[in-house]
């Protein structure tokens, strides 16, 4: 088992062991016990009944984060025609088409997001490998692979954020940043907790929501009332 820090092993003990803390006092704890220099991202961890194996059973889904996550997202538009200028407008950081597929190939990666234009997916199929581990190949499940090229920017750019179901049945995802107000961490997490809990697959049995906790990168967990969000 790996061994913490003396910095980790004091943050640790500013938790009361085995109480579970609603949001707001979660939130606040988080904040206070964070120890790293640099301004670490806030998670939300959610453990869910399912079983990921069964397609009836995935859990996933998009949404807006009310506060956004302390930065814009660079996005990258894969497109052709009048759809390049639409991109551009819209306020993408690249804009291109088979360029842009061919510089990819090459290695290049320094963007966030990618949105596809459907007509333009006969040539990004085919960065599968490359974009798909790193969970940025397009899919019109999160809405980005569309011809609403403008929409899909403003909203990537605005905080909308993808979350899934790991094989181990979590949902792991960043809320936010520890020098956000408290509030704002509240209203991000609260958000995608009822997301989670409204994409409940109607096969799921038993308990739905069996744990939750927040935590900053480098922090420990703070255990969450899960029974709050079981619905």
């Amino acid at each position: 088992m790996k061994k913490r820090g003396k910095k980790y092993r004091a943050a640790l003990e500013k938790i009361e062991e085995g109480r579970k803390y609603n949001l707001e006092e979660a939130a606040q704890k988080v904040k206070e016990i964070a120890f790293a220099k640099f301004d670490e991202t806030v998670e939300l961890t959610m453990w869910l009944g399912v079983d990921p194996r069964k397609a009836d059973q995935l859990v996933r889904g998009t949404l807006v984060l009310p506060h956004g996550l302390g930065k814009s997202k660079t996005v990258l538009v894969i497109a052709q025609g009048e759809k390049i200028k639409e991109a551009e407008e819209a306020g993408a950081d690249f804009v291109g088409g088979e360029d842009m597929v061919t510089k990819i190939k090459g290695g290049w990666l320094e963007f966030d997001a990618v949105i596809s234009t459907p007509d333009m997916m006969r040539l990004v199929g085919g960065l599968g490998k490359v974009l798909g581990p790193r969970g940025l190949m397009p899919n019109p499940k999160t809405g980005t692979v569309t011809f609403d090229v403008k929409t899909a920017v403003k909203e990537t750019k605005a905080g909308k954020v993808e979350y899934r179901v790991d094989k181990t049945g979590v949902v792991h995802l960043a809320v936010g940043k520890v020098s956000f107000d408290v509030d704002k961490i509240q209203d991000n997490a609260r958000a995608i907790l009822d997301a989670v809990v409204k994409a409940k697959p109607a096969t799921a049995k038993g308990k739905y929501v069996k744990k939750v906790n927040l935590a900053s990168t480098m922090g420990p967990g703070v255990l969450m009332d899960e029974a709050a969000y079981v619905k």
